[in-house]
């Protein structure tokens, strides 16, 4: 489904820092399930000076070298009254962050250049630091970090040359949304729509599709299965998702999010009838997508280590949990 299967991160710069590089072989647990590791703030935190508007680029002073600490530290510049960001969550943020050292940034999100930069709130697949630092915040808080080197690129330094071995950071980090990991689309059951495959969902809201007896339709078809009353997703979005694929030749399930939390990834990042199912829908809700091969996975092939072949037709259950986009939601 995607185009790239190391997309774990928007901003190239940041995905230097996820489990695609190797420099995040450093000391990482996974917190328990419902276990939320609530970082205290300390001396080193304390020091780091912010300021700015939530959202927008911060200003943001430290001593450079002086910062010291045993351990990761964070201190709430400003505190959201929105919901907890908890182990395995997928959360947007906008996120600076700095060689404590030197000084210098060693990658930045857009702010608003781009649509907001999703993370897992998960250091198996994130720098410990960086979960450390927003994980058990709320939606609304801007925080500051402080975070040791073990917690950063450790020994190894990061893999572009703009953190050494053994130097740690300083990470500044709005918090602007959060899906669980246990989300489900919430908007209004909608009547089936005659001809596409069926759709039942278990307690989990995990779906089961059963394939029409007859061959699949050559165009693009896209039904609402519930109907969400959020914003609409834009085309340039990056978006928060469940989803499972299955090939309408063999009726199986060839991949699926439900079960792993839901992922995250661009619009432009994934196949053409993918993005445009979700583009223009409302979040919260869930679509069914049935894909014609040049849509799909046909105009290279096909996918074999899916099982999918170059004439394969493919059908989407998505379940839209949150999006970002540049672009102003549309009216309605």
């Amino acid at each position: 489904m995607r185009k790239s299967l190391c997309l774990l991160a928007v901003i190239a710069s940041l995905v230097s820092l996820t489990a695609c590089s190797s420099a995040t072989s450093q000391s990482q647990a996974l917190a328990s399930p419902g276990e939320c590791a609530d970082t205290s703030a300390g001396k080193a935190s304390k020091a780091i000076s912010v300021s700015g508007d939530f959202g927008s680029i911060p200003e943001v002073t430290f001593a450079k070298g002086k910062l010291a600490a045993d351990a990761t530290e964070r201190t709430i510049v400003s505190k959201g009254d929105g919901e907890q960001v908890d182990p395995g969550d997928t959360t947007f943020v906008e996120m600076s962050i700095y060689n404590a050292v030197t000084g210098s940034i060693v990658a930045q999100t857009a702010y608003g250049a781009s649509p907001a930069t999703a993370i897992v709130v998960n250091d198996q697949k994130y720098l410990k630091g960086l979960v450390r630092a927003v994980e058990c915040t709320t939606v609304g808080s801007r925080v500051a970090a402080f975070v040791t080197a073990g917690d950063g690129f450790g020994s190894a330094g990061s893999s572009d040359g703009t953190v050494q071995a053994d130097q740690p950071l300083v990470v500044v980090a709005d918090v602007l949304s959060t899906v669980h990991s246990d989300a489900k689309a919430d908007g209004v059951p909608q009547e089936p729509v005659a001809g596409m495959p069926a759709v039942e969902l278990d307690t989990a809201g995990r779906p089961t599709v059963t394939i029409p007896e007859e061959p699949a339709p050559a165009d693009l078809q896209v039904a609402v299965l519930k109907q969400g009353d959020g914003a609409v997703v834009q085309p340039d979005a990056e978006v928060i998702i469940n989803y499972q694929g299955v090939n309408w030749r063999t009726g199986e399930v060839f991949d699926e999010s439900w079960g792993n939390g839901p992922t995250n990834f661009q619009l432009s990042a994934v196949v053409k009838g993918f993005s445009s199912a979700i583009a223009g829908q409302h979040i919260g809700s869930q679509v069914i997508a049935v894909i014609p091969p040049d849509l799909g996975y046909g105009p290279s092939g096909g996918n074999s280590q899916a099982g999918i072949e170059a004439d394969d037709t493919i059908v989407f259950v998505i379940d839209i949990l949150d999006a970002s986009s540049t672009t102003a939601p549309a009216a309605g």
